[in-house]
């Protein structure tokens, strides 16, 4: 890591945090779009003082910034966009409360102007990312097995038998997650027209959902995923393909909130194995792009 986030920033940063929402709930809301890991949220007790809460919070992040950084500077630079302090002023002695929150916001922005090469260095890794991609493309073996997948994926296309489009599909599947070490889990399986599995990307477990039917998958399946999830450690995520996509309110019913699922859909998945995304890169900017907007469905035309 070339430079590391100073603690007066650090500091700052809990001090901006704890004035610019005065209940717990604003402050949890906010925090959940912030941050990409829901395991760091979950390892603060909403049951303490808000300071101490944001304290546990950022001294966290501080202390492994070599995994955390990205997170901190996002944190750092949407405290210091809030402008708007009328939430605080409705409350008992409002005016000198939005007064002091936006003093520490003032304060956090003179910290982050000396902390802007950490941003430009963190888009230059995306760029080396890129670039490593157009490389790992170069490898014979890898190009060669992306056109197997692909072939037995166009196969499928024009197949009107739906379970044995599905062991197809699984198989593709299994070959892709196998291809970019995403550790598939031998529990991927078959029920009617939808796959489900498990795979470790990241040091999160995810579940896996893939279905193939004529119609979007609509709020109901979501809903179906979202309860298995919930039964699942903090850190576990899921991943929802369906072929055919979304319908509009299932993809709204589960935009808000803890988001705990990114969607994917056949296009993603063409691009994937038409080499114009890898795999790892394509869940990287569903997954943070659903953790910073709470849009759970990026298309694969908006990334690229």
């Amino acid at each position: 890591m070339t430079k590391r986030i100073s603690p007066a920033a650090v500091q700052a940063l809990k001090e901006a945090l704890s004035l610019v929402y005065w209940y717990k709930s604003d402050l949890r809301s906010f925090l959940s779009h912030c941050i990409a890991d829901p395991a760091v949220l979950s390892r603060l007790n909403w049951n303490e003082y808000k300071r101490n809460i944001v304290a546990t919070l950022v001294d966290h992040l501080a202390r492994n910034e070599e995994v955390y950084q990205r997170d901190l500077i996002r944190l750092m630079s949407e405290v210091g966009k809030v402008t708007d302090f009328s939430h605080l002023r409705k409350l008992e002695d409002g005016e000198q409360k939005a007064a002091d929150a936006k003093a520490a916001v003032e304060a956090l922005r003179a910290q982050i102007k000396g902390h802007q090469d950490i941003a430009a260095e963190q888009k230059a890794s995306e760029a080396r990312r890129k670039e490593a991609h157009a490389k790992l493309m170069q490898v014979n073996a890898v190009q060669q097995e992306l056109d197997s997948l692909k072939a037995e994926f166009f196969e499928l296309v024009s197949s009107d038998n739906p379970q044995q489009r599905g062991f197809s599909l699984e198989k593709v599947l299994r070959g892709l997650f196998n291809l970019f070490d995403l550790d598939p889990k031998a529990s991927f399986r078959i029920v009617g027209e939808q796959i489900d599995g498990a795979f470790s990307f990241e040091g999160t477990d995810y579940l896996l959902e893939a279905k193939w039917q004529q119609d979007p998958v609509g709020a109901k399946d979501l809903d179906g995923m979202a309860g298995k999830l919930s039964r699942k450690l903090e850190n576990t995520l899921g991943l929802f393909l369906s072929i055919n996509g979304f319908s509009e309110d299932a993809v709204k019913a589960h935009s808000s909130g803890r988001r705990l699922v990114v969607l994917m859909d056949g296009s993603d998945l063409m691009a994937v194995l038409e080499g114009r995304i890898d795999l790892v890169q394509l869940l990287l900017r569903k997954r943070r792009k659903a953790a910073e907007t709470g849009n759970i469905y990026l298309r694969i035309h908006e990334i690229l």
